[in-house]
């Protein structure tokens, strides 16, 4: 009896170890299973996202392949309007038609405007006018802060400008009353820095017009053609931007004398030389737009820039004289504390400098001040800075024709 008891427990213990056994081994099915199943959510998430990557792809390919099915639009010139109609000439082709304006579209059309076209000749849309990008960086947003009474030793020479800038623009009545065509331009020339560009400066400041500034060495340029058309969509931009002011700095380095070396290079010089005859004065009327240039090699100029009609006044702008330089060191040291500084014996020692160097002598007076923790500037400050800007440079110069 004790052997069968004995026997029944065991049974009881293997059936019981048996169960736990099946039971664990059941519960990591169940977590494999969760596993399995989590890691399927996450194979199904990256699916969807997959989808929905390949459905915005598959839409995009499908606008591209109906974009690629319409028609080509072509662009052409509006030559002139009639009522509703239109010619058209077709570049390229130069082939003309007439064509009807869509209603919504009058308004914004005009002779010499480009509009797009479909294969049928009805108007799209109106394009903007071709202008190099170029070209439209060269206006001046935001005037200098100079004026006339900022610059010294140059009375003549403004009063000159004021007449044939801004009288013009302010006061064109006078010119009508006495039966004279108004002047188009002046040029401005001189040694470097007796005030040519600040003149530029206060008349952008001054001047009720659009302001365009560019150098003669922007207008040079790599490609054939690439010049002279810069030129002519500056100055197209200056007609339609009028009252306008066009300022050419440093214009003898592309309007200098015409010479053919066997060059392209020289060649496109001289194009775009003869595209800025032509705009200064040429068979289109140059309008409200006036010229201002600068140059310091007068002697190198075509003398086809020279003549009256282009340049109506050549102005010289020299060194100043005793009483310009008084004007100048007064301009440039009102901001500054002043000790006993005598401006007419400065004057006179720095006969035959420029605007530019007396500016430069100022400045270096101040940091003379600076260095040695001053609060005002002295005559000996003055006559330091004079020494190290002027006698040292001019003793280098000689020390080095020796060298």
């Amino acid at each position: 009896m004790e052997d069968a008891i004995a026997k029944t427990s065991t049974t009881e213990s293997t059936i019981k170890k048996e169960s736990e056994t099946e039971v664990k081994e059941l519960q990591e099915t169940i977590d494999s299973l969760k596993n399995q199943v989590k890691e399927m959510h996450s194979r199904l998430l990256e699916a969807a996202i997959l989808n929905n990557k390949y459905v915005q792809t598959i839409q995009d390919h499908q606008k591209q392949i109906e974009q690629l099915k319409k028609p080509p639009l072509f662009i052409c010139s509006v030559v002139e309007l009639f009522d509703n109609m239109a010619l058209l000439r077709q570049h390229g082709s130069n082939q003309e038609n007439i064509t009807r304006i869509p209603d919504e579209i009058i308004p914004e059309i005009e002779a010499g405007a480009r509009v797009a076209v479909t294969n049928n000749l009805a108007i799209v849309k109106v394009l903007s006018r071709s202008v190099d990008v170029r070209a439209r960086v060269m206006e001046l947003i935001e005037a200098p802060d100079i004026d006339y009474d900022m610059i010294g030793g140059l009375h003549r020479q403004i009063e000159e400008v004021i007449e044939v800038l801004e009288l013009p623009l302010t006061s064109p009545e006078l010119f009508t009353e006495v039966g004279i065509e108004p002047p188009n331009g002046i040029l401005l020339y001189g040694p470097p820095g007796t005030g040519k560009t600040l003149i530029a400066k206060a008349v952008a400041h001054r001047a009720k017009a659009t302001f365009i500034r560019m150098s003669g060495t922007e207008l040079v340029q790599k490609y054939i053609g690439e010049g002279a058309r810069l030129v002519r969509d500056v100055f197209n931009i200056a007609r339609e931007k009028a009252p306008s002011i066009v300022f050419i700095d440093e214009i003898d380095a592309v309007g200098s004398r015409r010479t053919y070396e066997g060059t392209t290079g020289s060649s496109e010089v001289n194009r775009t030389m003869v595209q800025l005859l032509s705009e200064l004065d040429g068979f289109d009327k140059r309008g409200h737009v006036k010229i201002v240039a600068a140059t310091n090699r007068i002697d190198l100029l075509d003398p086809a820039l020279l003549r009256p009609g282009r340049f109506d006044r050549i102005i010289e702008v020299p060194r100043p004289d005793a009483k310009g330089r008084w004007e100048i060191f007064k301009i440039h040291s009102r901001n500054m504390k002043l000790d006993n500084v005598d401006f007419e014996e400065l004057a006179e020692m720095t006969e035959g400098l420029s605007g530019a160097d007396l500016k430069a002598i100022v400045t270096e007076a101040g940091m003379f001040v600076i260095r040695r923790k001053g609060k005002a500037v002295t005559m000996e400050d003055f006559k330091k800075a004079y020494d190290k800007m002027i006698i040292k440079e001019k003793k280098e110069e000689v020390a080095g024709m020796f060298v």
